[in-house]
């Protein structure tokens, strides 16, 4: 690092990025400020530096004790243990060692008494919410929100005929036929733990998943304007069921409140879909597949008088991008729901759903809100 450009950032305050330390000499101290840019993307702690900006400076002899004190703490006192880089930069009141943290690929990470601690601001907290871990360890590939047991449903909510015409078909044998017994099927699948079905499993299977899991339905608004905060509405639906029908009821309320375009063809003709059917099959799809089962929120499907907005709970996964999923990329938030749903939606979980969608029709936006934690496609309308 460039003297002018150590003097640039310590001209600023500290932020969720930079941390100022005088000094160091408490090795659990150093774990904890380690365990929080481990798990908030990363950073730099500058030891030599005031909190205030002005230089504390190092001399040699605490170079070497430092430089062990960070060997210790990143490899003893931090779980997993992180690799980390320093540069000591020479100024003229001192020496100001640069510790550059990794954002890190393993979350969450603890120290040593077990506390996982995220950047705040420039300062630091301890994580005790149930679901800010989960939500880490979804990050980390460790969990995810359609493999958590669903709520106490229990597998007796099956519905058997559903099932056993799904199962039939897939596996080319009846389900009275097969030698295994239903826990164990189930189990088998990845859709049950026990006589309790997952998330997955209670979504896809069970006769009313909407009872235990209330907040996993469609809402869905038809306005006559272009604004949501308008009183009156067109259309207005609540949909639940098994996911196939959550589809299929989405579908259709898409496509009765949106128009037929007579076009060039003569008057006895019904008309083309205004939005090609197929984009819609797409999208509501790929919501109900990819959405966040962390978040207790619905989908929202609003339909206004020059847009479609589909909203989504949970912005994209991890580092995937507006342009990376335009271009095909897909980052499989909800493995099990993925799994299957092609072989119960119009879904073939290769990451070409947007660009099908686009294909058919160029005038789709997305949206990422990361600081709402949400996914909004805003398809545009034809006037």
């Amino acid at each position: 690092m460039e003297t002018s450009e150590l003097i640039e950032i310590i001209s600023r305050e500290e932020d969720g990025k930079n941390q100022f330390k005088a000094n160091i000499t408490n090795v659990d101290s150093l774990a904890a400020e380690i365990v929080a840019f481990c798990n908030t993307g990363g950073g730099r702690i500058f030891i030599g530096v005031n909190n205030d900006g002005s230089i504390a400076g190092l001399q040699r002899d605490d170079i070497g004790r430092l430089n062990q004190l960070l060997s210790n703490a990143s490899s003893q006192s931090v779980r997993p243990p992180i690799n980390y880089g320093t540069e000591n930069v020479k100024l003229p009141d001192g020496i100001v060692m640069v510790v550059t943290i990794p954002d890190g690929l393993s979350k969450p990470y603890m120290d040593n008494s077990g506390a996982i601690w995220v950047k705040s601001g420039s300062d630091k907290r301890k994580v005790t919410s149930r679901e800010e871990i989960q939500r880490m360890l979804q990050k980390s590939g460790l969990v995810h929100g359609d493999e958590i047991a669903a709520n106490r449903i229990s597998i007796a909510s099956i519905d058997m005929d559903f099932f056993s015409s799904f199962y039939e078909k897939e596996y080319g044998i009846s389900l009275d036929k097969s030698e295994t017994n239903l826990t164990q099927l189930l189990h088998n699948m990845n859709l049950a733990d026990g006589d309790v079905f997952n998330v997955a499993g209670a979504l896809m299977f069970s006769q009313a998943p909407q009872f235990r899991l209330p907040a996993f339905i469609v809402k869905a608004v038809a306005f006559s304007g272009t604004d949501i905060e308008e009183t009156k509405y067109v259309d207005s639906k609540d949909i639940a069921g098994r996911l196939s029908d959550v589809f299929q009821r989405s579908l259709a309320f898409l496509l009765t409140n949106t128009r037929s375009i007579q076009g060039e063809q003569g008057f006895n003709s019904v008309g083309d879909d205004e939005i090609p059917r197929i984009v819609f099959e797409e999208l509501v799809a790929n919501a109900l597949i990819h959405r966040d089962y962390f978040i207790t929120a619905p989908i929202r499907l609003l339909v206004f008088a020059d847009r479609i907005e589909i909203i989504s709970p949970g912005h994209l996964p991890n580092n995937l991008t507006i342009e990376n999923i335009k271009n095909g990329n897909s980052n499989i938030r909800n493995p099990i729901l993925a799994s299957f749903a092609s072989r119960m939606l119009p879904y073939r979980g290769l990451g070409s759903g947007i660009k099908r969608a686009l294909r058919e029709y160029k005038a789709i936006d997305f949206i990422d809100d990361r600081d709402g934690n949400k996914f909004t496609v805003l398809i545009k309308r034809r006037m």
